[in-house]
């Protein structure tokens, strides 16, 4: 049997052991709190950006049919489609289809920055195809952000912060950034976009050549 001293050791050691868990826990939940607040944050930002996107989009496809009927081509293939939650908006400009979606905003993430400042953000991806046709037989995030990635054209960066410029980064143009104030960012980037995949032209197949950017 333990004599008092022991089980005033013991009881001394415990109450330690039990204070560091406190202090290391507490540095763990004030770190993670911190990134669920930018995450909150910048998920308000992000979709108030998307929305504005979306009627930008309208815009410039109501534009596209007016140039095109005014050269007698038929506009039927040129349309804009959102789905109910404003997550998913799908494009479609003659031959050309492309998406623009929040759906990879499912966790708190962070751009990374060289200086350590890892800047955490929401993010709007556009791809080049119908996000509906690509994601066909897919069931988990992993899945879904690889087929996101594998036809990424360009990805706007949404910080916590309304008066912090966007960052947006165009897929081939490695390593380039582009500053987008957050008024302006909805416009700016539909139309780098559209003007990216629009601006190209697709090749006769042959082994690896598919399209090219004029």
């Amino acid at each position: 049997m333990l004599n008092n001293f022991d089980s005033f050791d013991n009881s001394e050691t415990s109450a330690r052991k039990s204070a560091l868990i406190q202090e290391r826990v507490g540095l763990v939940s004030t770190h993670m709190y911190k990134q669920f607040l930018d995450y909150q944050h910048a998920t308000v930002n992000t979709n108030e950006i998307f929305s504005r996107m979306v009627d930008n989009l309208q815009v410039v496809v109501d534009t596209l049919k007016e140039a095109f009927s005014s050269r007698n081509v038929t506009t039927q293939n040129i349309y804009v489609d959102t789905d109910t939650q404003r997550s998913i908006v799908t494009v479609n400009i003659l031959w050309h289809k492309m998406s623009f979606t929040t759906r990879c905003n499912y966790q708190p993430q962070a751009l990374y920055r060289e200086d350590g400042q890892h800047l955490f953000s929401g993010r709007i991806m556009a791809i080049k195809g119908n996000y509906y046709e690509l994601m066909k037989g897919i069931t988990d995030h992993d899945e879904e952000m690889g087929k996101l990635l594998e036809n990424e054209v360009a990805s706007l960066y949404v910080p916590p912060e309304s008066t912090q410029n966007s960052i947006m980064k165009i897929t081939h143009l490695t390593n380039r950034e582009f500053y987008l104030n957050q008024t302006d960012a909805p416009r700016e980037f539909v139309l780098k976009v559209i003007e990216t995949i629009c601006g190209g032209g697709l090749y006769h197949e042959e082994g690896a050549r598919k399209s090219f950017n004029l």
